[in-house]
């Protein structure tokens, strides 16, 4: 690829190109694809009114750039490595010829459904090939695919189908996680109680339990796939026709749905995952993640497969049947870059370092965290043991909303700086505001994080509600994009992301809004009100604290602790259990009825001093109670 960049050098030169000539340094990557018709504009963006369009009037097809244009020189080169959840079940190696067979006949079986260009297809599936196949098939028809996470709950899942009216569901008899079965059919025949909207599901089978099978409604996956055939061509796209909506927690109840577009999407993650990645012919690359999540679109699916890369698909977990699993993955495939969340990291520091060292890791040329900002004890665990102090660690910051990764190092190129993400990428210019909506242009400061210009692969809007999606991110700080999250700048200009500051909550690295939670809890009929908080944790770096005031003392048999967790399990999924939950007679609050949610994030965490002035506060009293009551 002509737009690699491997020394600092190319660095400072591309960054300086993308900062002047922004128009020239995009299109410039950009035909590094096949383009079916030529862009008339690369960019039209204004910031102020929220409004994206890249390479507008060209047409493009994200997989067509995926498969077919690698079929001559790499067609029997693998593609995907699937990686099941037992040790002792056979992999499977699918080439890039394979791949193309089966997202052609799942293209072809998709527009047989009744499925045409602009429907929204959801995918609740486990992490096999059908996942990744059925991703790639929705993007060949121009369908807009709307992968949902496979461990949230019926109603969550309700939710986001109901929201982009999605025709269709893709998902299987079950799935393995760890040592556990899940009746995924059973949670999506639930859901679709409440979803009139879907009109057939295909069912792939992986666990082969029985299953409930609805007529004229659901389908086996595998029957109908060997029927239809593997000849498909790709749909023409315009480059601003949406690609994907994934939702993402707000810090209001209701998930926001973000569409991302086709090609500056296909330009930025492919973009990025050369670079931050460092990916040379014949590597194997391995992202842990979930595709359900936006880290497993860019960084499993799109961004390897654009390059030509070989990637690999864990259906897995970490613990299990060891905690050695991971590092016994990367010594079976001899990985060569390595991407992973600092929850697991700190999870498998804490383990015997013998489940390390059985293992080769000599392969390894890069290793990676994403997810949430990783704490120096774990970075310097990762770097001496399973990096041997030779692998440059890329801290990658970005969000679902950025659709790739905005800050990272880049390899034998940036500082190693422990907790620092470092520099900005190419196209993409940081900015710290300070308390008045300034731009502070000083190093060693801290402030809120700000994009100063779009880049390629933001997300066009929220689906169905544009005015929250310029409310939530650019009228904070009028012509800039507003992260959501604090950071500091050092002495050298470089960047460490410091968390929300917002009432979003990284546990485990998924963002989880507040609000939903609280909603979940206050439908339990002892419930008059709740506030949730987040405090660290050893392993999942923040875990969730709540604040709860009941109707009524509960008699002594009620374990009214054990029914909020299962309501949260069941409204939302179990990612969003409380780890703590404290009972109390009140909350602090405002003369107007705000609760103060930094006392409580105080109090989570145990810090007792300064609480600022409370005399001001409607029940300052309740503050004192509170704390003598910590869990």
């Amino acid at each position: 690829m002509s737009y690699n960049i491997r020394t600092r050098e190319e660095y400072t030169r591309s960054y300086q190109n993308s900062v002047e000539k922004k128009t020239e340094f995009w299109e410039g990557i950009a035909k590094e694809f096949t383009w079916f018709k030529p862009w008339n504009t690369v960019m039209n963006c204004d910031m102020k009114e929220a409004s994206f369009k890249w390479f507008e009037g060209a047409k493009t097809n994200i997989t067509f750039n995926s498969i077919d244009r690698h079929l001559e020189r790499k067609s029997e080169q693998t593609a995907i490595i699937f990686e099941p959840n037992m040790p002792n079940e056979q992999a499977t190696h699918i080439s890039y010829s394979v791949l193309h067979k089966k997202v052609c006949k799942m293209a072809n079986l998709l527009s047989e459904m009744g499925i045409n260009k602009g429907d929204r297809v959801a995918i609740y599936l486990p992490m096999i090939p059908e996942l990744a196949v059925s991703v790639l098939a929705c993007a060949r028809i121009g369908a807009v695919h709307s992968v949902i996470f496979a461990g949230f709950s019926s109603g969550a899942l309700a939710a986001r189908v109901n929201d982009s009216s999605c025709k269709m569901v893709i998902t299987a008899d079950g799935s393995f996680r760890g040592n556990k079965t899940i009746d995924l059919k059973g949670i999506v025949d639930e859901a679709l109680t409440q979803c009139p909207c879907v009109e057939k599901v295909l069912v792939a089978e992986r666990t082969m339990t029985q299953i409930k099978m609805k007529n004229n409604r659901d389908y086996f996956l595998k029957p109908l796939l060997e029927k239809a055939s593997e000849k498909h061509e790709a749909v023409h796209m315009d480059a601003e026709d949406p690609l994907f909506i994934l939702y993402t927690s707000g810090s209001t109840g209701k998930p926001k749905g973000m569409v991302h577009t086709t090609g500056g999407y296909m330009v930025y993650t492919a973009y990025t995952f050369n670079n931050v990645f460092a990916y040379e012919p014949n590597d194997v690359y391995w992202c842990t993640a979930d595709i359900g999540w936006i880290t497993g679109h860019s960084y499993i699916v799109y961004g390897p497969l654009l390059n030509g890369a070989t990637t690999l698909m864990f259906e897995g977990v970490p613990s299990y049947p060891n905690p050695g699993r991971f590092w016994e993955v990367i010594d079976k495939y001899k990985v060569n870059q390595f991407y992973t969340a600092p929850t697991a990291i700190r999870a498998l520091a804490k383990e015997s370092i013998e489940h390390v060292n059985r293992y080769d890791l000599s392969s390894l040329k890069i290793i990676g965290t994403v997810g949430e900002p990783i704490n120096e004890e774990a970075w310097q665990w990762y770097n001496t043991n399973i990096g041997k102090k030779k692998c440059p660690i890329v801290d990658t910051w970005w969000q679902t909303e950025t659709g790739g990764i905005l800050i990272s190092p880049l390899p034998h190129i940036s500082p190693q700086i422990p907790t620092f993400a470092t520099n900005p990428l190419p196209g993409i210019e940081p900015v710290l505001m300070d308390e008045n909506g300034n731009e502070s242009n000083e190093n060693d400061t801290v402030g809120k994080l700000c994009i100063k210009y779009p880049w390629p692969s933001i997300a066009r809007t929220i689906w169905g509600d544009h005015k929250r999606y310029k409310e939530t991110y650019f009228t904070a700080f009028p012509g800039y994009y507003f992260t959501g999250d604090g950071a500091k700048r050092n002495k050298d200009g470089m960047f460490r992301i410091t968390g929300r500051v917002d009432d979003v909550i990284i546990v485990s690295g998924h963002n989880l809004g507040t609000a939903p939670i609280e909603d979940a809890i206050n439908e339990h009929p002892m419930v008059a009100e709740s506030a949730i908080v987040g405090f660290p944790h050893d392993i999942k770096g923040n875990a969730l604290y709540g604040f709860v005031t009941l109707k009524e003392l509960p008699d002594g048999n009620k374990n009214i602790k054990l029914e909020i967790n299962k309501i949260i399990s069941e409204k939302i999924g179990p990612i969003a259990k409380l780890d703590r939950i404290q009972f109390t007679s009140g909350l602090p609050k405002t003369r107007s009825g705000k609760i103060m949610r930094r006392i409580l994030r105080k109090i989570a965490e145990g810090d007792f001093s300064n609480f600022g002035d409370i005399s001001t506060l409607l029940n300052p009293e309740i503050v004192e109670e509170i704390k003598n009551g910590r869990v």
